[in-house]
Formats: structure tokens, sequence, C-alpha cells
């Protein structure tokens, strides 16, 4: 038991490890910005004006610590081109990037095709990722939980308020819940979290699609049992913070929290964890348009996966993507295609899933190297 527990505690301390160096690492690439110097913990390498190419980007939080991994390394190869990445959230990349003041932006929230019409020499919009949305708790002494899909779309709704309700026990036999009322933690701000919940509770309730809806800003229930908190460090320290208490944040942060995860269940009907394998099992499903961008030759790659059939596959999982422009001077593209191309390579890829997000399926992958080339 002491060495069960021993390694689920070294387990934990690396994966906090790994994000914590994540953060740092955006911390030194954000200064990179100002100073002009890309500063590492093993060397600096000084930029001169005739060699280098700067590529500056911002956007989406979720699956920030890959990125940041992804562009310090690509940084440091020997090809005279600085990723600088800023930390923001998902609309602020789409504000960016329509307003041409960055090179590249990162959304959650992919884009709504209809803004791109405008936009001088079109768009080239390629997942690169994928995340998964899981519901942390704070039951003292209950490490796990089923949640049913009727159970966690009333949750949501206000309409299941203590935590031995019904609809909780029939899927926990075992367990003894407590009566303790249910905190239900959201986000504060516009945010991809919001988004992608109430867009899969749009999917599979009827009832929480024609009174609450999908939306960045959802309009939750106005009860004493809602609160809210500032993006998913805010929602997890209240969650810990309040016995009986709920909330949604990624799993890719969820992993650092030492906060459990509920078993959510699936169209099949079968209690799933956010992992690799659940995550590959539901983009398996994709079905990408059969269009182009609008102003642009570059194939739409938005597709969303609302709710996965597959037996295993975990319920709330989607793409994270890059937004690019499909013109711009021939020397940034060309780095913009070496940066795409260092991030979609197989080992890139691996990487993601070390760091709680989902690789590209190998054939979504290569769909996705196809289209780089519409960066020009």
């Amino acid at each position: 038991m002491s060495y069960r527990l021993s390694a689920v505690i070294q387990s934990r301390l690396a994966m906090l490890s790994m994000y914590t160096a994540a953060l740092r690492l955006s911390i030194t690439l954000m200064i990179a910005v100002v100073t002009g110097f890309l500063v590492s913990t093993t060397h600096i390498k000084a930029q001169t004006p005739d060699s280098t190419i700067n590529l500056r980007g911002s956007g989406a939080r979720f699956p920030h610590p890959v990125y940041v991994d992804w562009f310090r390394q690509f940084t440091h190869q020997d090809n005279d081109i600085f990723v600088h990445y800023g930390l923001s959230a998902s609309t602020d990349g789409i504000r960016d990037f329509l307003g041409n003041t960055v090179d590249f932006a990162a959304s959650d929230i992919a884009i709504e095709t209809e803004k791109l019409e405008g936009l001088k020499g079109g768009a080239v919009v390629l997942p690169v990722t994928a995340i998964q949305l899981v519901l942390i708790f704070n039951l003292p002494g209950i490490e796990t939980l089923k949640l049913s899909r009727e159970a966690y779309a009333a949750i949501f709704m206000g309409k299941i308020q203590t935590w031995n309700h019904p609809s909780i026990t029939a899927s926990n036999p075992e367990k003894k819940l407590p009566s303790t009322r249910i905190t239900v933690v959201t986000h504060t701000e516009n945010s991809g979290a919001s988004y992608l919940l109430s867009g899969h509770l749009s999917s599979i309730n009827d009832d929480f699609r024609e009174s609450i809806g999908m939306s960045q800003a959802p309009n939750w229930p106005r009860q004493p049992g809602f609160v809210r908190a500032a993006g998913s460090q805010g929602v997890a320290a209240k969650v810990r913070k309040i016995p009986g208490a709920i909330g949604y944040i990624d799993h890719c942060f969820a992993e650092v929290t030492n906060l459990p995860e509920a078993l959510l269940e699936n169209h099949a009907g079968n209690f799933v964890k956010a992992d690799v394998q659940s995550g590959a099992a539901a983009l398996a499903e994709v079905e990408f348009p059969d269009e182009n961008l609008p102003g642009s030759n570059a194939p739409n790659l938005i597709a969303w996966i609302w709710d996965p059939k597959a037996g295993n596959a975990y319920p709330i999982t989607s793409f994270s993507w890059l937004l690019l422009y499909a013109e711009q001077e021939n020397k940034k593209a060309q780095a913009l295609r070496e940066m795409l191309s260092f991030i979609l390579h197989s080992n890139s890829q691996a990487r993601a899933g070390q760091l709680g997000l989902v690789p590209l399926p190998e054939n979504i992958r290569q769909k996705v190297l196809g289209a780089v080339d519409f960066v020009q």
C-alpha cells in the first residue's frame, strides 16, 4: 500500500514539475518579446536583425503547457526562428488575429468562418492537438465517482442540488454519498471551457439547450449553489476550498491539481475517464466539412464531436486550433511552415499526450500536414 501511494505521489510531483516548468518557460517567452532575446535555462541565443525571424502568437490557455514546450524546442533549433507566444484566451487570440497584430493565434473554439470573409488574403485554420474537459469534485473520502448523462446535465441546470440525489446514487451503489449540498463552480470570464461544456450539454439534453444553451458565457442558474471563479486555476482553487463543490477545467491542468475527476457516462452508456485512449476514440469520429475556408483555398478543418458514439470515447473532447494567414511575406511563411511541420511531427504529438492533451490520430495528422502548404 505504501509503495503504491509513493508511486502516485511521485507521478503527481512529476506532472506538477512539468506544468511549473511550462509556466516558467511561458514567462521567458513573453520576456523575449520585450528584450529581443530568447532566454533559456541552458543558454542565451541572441537575435541579429539580418538573420532572424520573429513569430508572434497569442491565445488559448488549455494547451498552454504543450505550446510552450513545442515553441521552446523549436526555437532552440539552429534555424534563426524565434517564437513568442503570449498566454491570454481564445477570444483574445481571435481578436489579435483578425486585427493583424500577430503572426498566428491559438483557439480552443476555432473561429466562426463568417469572420474570415473580409480577411485580406484569407486564413488557414489547423487543428494541432485536442483537449478534454473534465469535472473535478470535492467529496472528502470519495476519490472515484460516476456521473450519468442525466445527472451531470441536471447538476449544471441546478435541478440536482445534493450529492445523495437518486440520479447520482444509482450510478454509485457501492458508495455512501453524503447529503452535502452541491456547489457548482463556473467560469467568470468568456471561456473555451464554458463553450465546450455548454455545447456538449446542449447536444445531449434538450432542456439544457432550451434553457441555457451553448455559449462562451452561459446564463447559468441564479441559485445560491452556483458560484464563479476566474480561469481553470480559480475554479480548481474554489472546488478544493468548498466541500461538495464541482467544477469544470481542462484535463491537462486537472492532472496537477490532485483533485479527483468524475467518470462521465458517454453516448454508449459507459463511464469513461479522460486520457489519451478515450480522447483518440472520440477524435476518430470527426468529419470535416467538404469545403474551403472563405477567402482562401485552404480546406475547412473546423469540426466538433459534441457527443461521440464509440464505446470507449470520452464525451467532452475537442480540437485546439492554430489560426494562420494564407498570405504573408515569403520568409515568414517559410518559418511558419517549418514551425507547423515541427508541431505536427509524431514526436511532438507524442509529447502532447505526455502533458495531458490528446495527440492527433495519424489520419488526421496527415490531413493537417497536407494543409500546411496553404500558408504562403
